[in-house]
């Protein structure tokens, strides 16, 4: 059930998330939802490379994706 939130937010900031959410295709609340979302998880993210920690939120990913397997799988693609 999705609720209404006020914030108070410095103007250049809400400016700049605005442009950014317009760029992506996406709204300002699905942005501030996805970001609550993975700051509100239960811990599992260790496991995640700090590289793939950056684009938590951006990106979708099925829960049971495997980081180490993908990489590999890439790498024998490009290699063979």
């Amino acid at each position: 059930m999705a609720t209404k939130l006020t914030l108070t937010v410095e103007k250049s900031i809400i400016e700049r998330a605005k442009s950014y959410a317009k760029n992506t295709g996406r709204s300002l609340s699905e942005l501030i939802e996805s970001y609550l979302e993975t700051i509100t998880q239960e811990t599992g993210e260790e496991k995640l490379s700090p590289k793939l920690k950056k684009i938590v939120g951006a990106v979708k990913l099925p829960k049971n994706f495997d980081e180490e397997k993908e990489l590999r799988s890439y790498l024998e693609k490009k290699h063979l």
